[in-house]
């Protein structure tokens, strides 16, 4: 069975000729590597066909679209140009294609060793409970065997036939087209996508605070624009928490101020003993109470989430970060969200 792995990238870097480099040296030998770029090239590599297409604006999903023509293998294996493959990737991943019913296998996305500290901590902001949710035990750690309903095509192989008849990825959409190709594959022609622990990728982080940041809030706009426009797999509670959590922190401190103004608690204006000035002042503490309460709570979870992070690192310093670094995440992750929900479409 052969496989065509997709990169798609601007130019030729470091970062892809690693990856390159991973997938010569794989268990599996019957591939071709497409990789399709923006700029002409005098680089070449064995059993790579470059495909220049400077015509299109660097988008990945229009530029993956273009395997449907340009793939011979019956499978594309699609990876980032800023991750490499482990040796058992494909050979871990094609014994699942035996099953007509399954159109996809991906496996999780595991931040390199030899990254340096920012993306390091960047990749546990992903990778730990709390930074990265119940996907975060599967996606970017190994977990056991599952059938998800949606995988991001950092590390996602596609039987070539099934890609073809949904039409490929939603150009529409970057980052987000992954998602929108996995509910085509599952909704819209009732085919399963399997995870699996082996079928594993080593992926570089954006670094903190700001490629991180950045990063991470094109995939809340993005997955808030599609709660609301593919609930089946997008409107889930996991993916609300953020935006719960930004409001929380943005209107609590005013609540105090809001429900002065208004009266909220109107017994106690009618209790001669009991001033404006003191129902002020009895309201601002409660509330002021109930935000530091929350918010201690929320710290406490930062802190065990840090020991999580320095058991299985065994890295104090990556820890440590990780608690401003999560925080932030939530707080603009859950920004953009509320932002793409209430967006009329996604504009490139």
């Amino acid at each position: 069975m052969k496989v065509s792995i997709v990169i798609a990238v601007e130019e030729i870097n470091d970062l892809v000729r690693d990856n390159i480099r991973h997938c010569l040296a794989m268990d599996y030998q019957d591939f071709e590597i497409l990789l399709f770029l923006s700029h002409p090239t005098s680089e070449s590599f064995p059993k790579t066909r470059i495909v220049v297409r400077a015509d299109l604006a660097f988008n990945p999903a229009q530029r993956r679209d273009l395997a449907i023509n340009e793939a011979q293998g019956e499978i594309l294996a699609f990876i980032d140009d800023d991750a490499y493959p482990e040796s058992t990737w494909l050979t871990a991943a094609l014994p699942y294609f035996s099953d007509i019913t399954i159109a996809a296998v991906g496996g999780p996305g595991v931040t390199p060793p030899e990254d340096d500290l920012r993306k390091q901590v960047s990749g546990w902001c992903s990778a730990s409970p709390l930074g990265g949710g119940p996907s975060a035990f599967y996606r970017f750690l190994p977990s056991k065997v599952r059938e998800v309903q949606d995988y991001p095509s950092m590390n996602l192989i596609v039987r070539k036939a099934d890609f073809s008849m949904v039409g490929g990825f939603d150009s529409s959409f970057w980052p987000g087209e992954d998602t929108k190709l996995c509910a085509d594959l599952t909704l819209k022609i009732g085919k399963k996508i399997i995870y699996d622990p082996k079928v594993l990728v080593y992926h570089h982080r954006r670094a903190i605070f700001k490629d991180h940041l950045r990063q991470n809030g094109r995939y809340g706009f993005h997955r808030g624009y599609f709660a609301r426009i593919l609930p089946q797999t997008s409107r889930k509670l996991v993916y609300l928490f953020p935006s719960l959590f930004t409001i929380l922190v943005l209107l609590m401190p005013a609540v105090a101020i809001i429900t002065q103004i208004l009266g909220f608690s109107r017994r106690f204006g009618r209790d001669p003993d009991f001033t404006s000035g003191q129902f002020f002042i009895f309201n601002f503490i409660t509330i002021s109470l109930a935000y530091f309460l929350m918010m201690a709570a929320y710290l406490l979870l930062l802190v065990v989430n840090a020991l999580w992070v320095w058991r299985i690192s065994r890295r104090l310093p990556v820890a440590l970060l990780t608690m401003p670094a999560i925080f932030l995440t939530h707080f603009w992750y859950g920004a953009q969200f509320i932002r793409g929900f209430f967006s009329k479409k996604v504009k490139r």
